[in-house]
């Protein structure tokens, strides 16, 4: 059994047809290297067919591995079918759907709004995930739902409860495999008292249990893992790959810390925002929605001199310039979102790693994003064309950041800020999840990734 892109359907490349705005060389056409690496692979055999049986065992695992056998046909078919229907929504460049819509995509936020809105209605009707149940808290099936590694645990606490619509009864019936392993939670509970920093305990903790369900049932295997994928905001997360590269290299990994430079694939990676949730809440707060004439501050930023972008960020604007205030922290009697939600621009550098909450809480505000980063690649990016609701600025332009915004007109900051308000239903958490939100964005990025791949059985 193997895998390879689905032949009747680049799907990737309708919504990776761009580059990220700090990897300028990153293009559409990187899809053909994970096509390359992976359309060949051989998976070991499962060790169940491996097993010396009598003959009636035989005839019992035959007629279990036909019945499987149809029932995964049935699934790639379907996905076959979503890929027609894709297809169709590219070329007429018409919504179809067989329910009464709150919300349709559409604008230049969307890279390809049609793709987009048919690919959701697929996602909805079909998508089914299993969430492998070996294990127990806190390592696995829980993780934090709190502050900014909480979209792990909220994501895991909203499939695993059993009242999401895409949590696969059996794993039969699935179309991907959630490796149910909290990367924040490793951290927290193994690395106490923190004496080391070698990743060795979080390697063996991720691997074992990868190589448990692996053992144990036969679905890594068909696919190489390339059907599988975690969730996690913890800067540590991509570093799990290198428990064994070779046998996860085509898991997939749904990740905030999404840095080109340290080996994300977005082709094969999910980007998804870091978002800092406070406790009894699902998110920042969302107090103005008011335009340029109301937000008498043209830049805003506060924050620790966490990483390199920030300390250069520090030392040319700290508390240097009325317009563009940055300060590395606030007086105590000064509110960080009402400040943001004065600001014209907010700025999201980067601090240890790409990621920023800052994002999440800028989109929140109708604040405009400005995002200060290298080796980015931005959440949802397959979907949402960021070049059209935020500024980029490269870390070498620093210096430059006022002039930048000053010569952002009037009128093209109006469009900017109208786009960023548009997107903000993209960026809210809500529980139980609902369409088009960040749990369900988050869903569909590993949709895409599975309608991209054909399991060949």
């Amino acid at each position: 059994m193997r895998f390879s892109l689905a032949p009747t359907l680049h799907l990737l490349v309708l919504f990776l047809s761009y580059q990220h705005h700090s990897s300028p060389g990153l293009k559409a056409n990187t899809l053909s290297s994970f096509v390359d690496a992976t359309s060949n692979i051989e998976p070991s055999p499962s060790p169940s067919l491996t097993m010396e049986l009598s003959s009636s065992s035989n005839f019992t695992l035959i007629a279990s591995a036909e019945k499987k056998e149809k029932t995964r046909n049935v699934i790639e078919e379907g996905l076959a079918r979503s890929r027609a229907a894709i297809h169709e929504a590219v070329r007429s460049k018409k919504y179809a759907s067989e329910n009464n819509e709150t919300f349709v995509p559409h604008g230049a936020v969307y890279r390809n709004a049609h793709a987009f809105h048919q690919s959701h209605i697929e996602m909805e009707k079909k998508f089914k995930v299993w969430v492998y149940r070996e294990g127990e808290i806190p390592l696995v099936h829980l993780g934090p739902m709190n502050n900014i590694y909480s979209i792990e645990g909220q994501f895991m606490d909203e499939i695993e409860r059993g009242m999401s619509p895409f949590a696969a009864s059996h794993p039969d019936e699935a179309h991907t495999f959630l490796i149910p392993v909290s990367i924040a939670n490793v951290v927290h509970y193994l690395y106490r008292p923190l004496v080391t920093y070698s990743r060795k305990q979080l390697h063996n903790v991720f691997l074992d249990y990868v190589n448990v369900v692996a053992h144990k049932y036969p679905y890594w295997n068909r696919s190489q893992g390339a059907d599988h994928f975690f969730v996690s905001c913890h800067d540590w997360a991509p570093e799990v790959s290198g428990s064994n590269p070779e046998m996860l290299k085509n898991m997939i990994r749904v990740l905030c810390n999404a840095n080109i430079s340290e080996g994300f694939m977005p082709q094969r990676d999910v980007s998804i925002p870091e978002i800092n949730i406070p406790a009894r809440h699902l998110g920042p707060p969302r107090l103005s929605s008011s335009s340029g004439h109301d937000r008498p501050i043209l830049a805003f930023f506060a924050g620790g001199s966490h990483g390199y972008i920030r300390k250069i960020l520090l030392r040319h604007w700290k508390d240097k310039d009325e317009e563009v205030q940055v300060h590395e922290y606030l007086p105590k009697n000064q509110d960080y979102f009402k400040l943001m939600s004065k600001a014209r621009f907010c700025l999201c550098p980067s601090g240890y790693e790409v990621a920023s909450p800052r994002i999440v809480a800028s989109i929140s505000l109708g604040c405009v994003p400005v995002i200060i980063s290298d080796h980015y690649a931005l959440p949802f990016s397959d979907v949402l064309d960021w070049s059209k609701f935020t500024i980029h600025i490269p870390s070498e332009k620093i210096p430059e950041i006022k002039t930048i915004l000053k010569n952002v007109s009037g009128r093209r900051y109006l469009v900017l800020q109208r786009r960023v308000m548009q997107v903000q239903r993209h960026f809210v958490i809500n529980r139980p999840s609902q369409p088009f939100d960040m749990l369900r964005m988050l869903l569909h990025s590993v949709w895409l990734r599975r309608l991209n791949i054909m399991l060949h059985l």
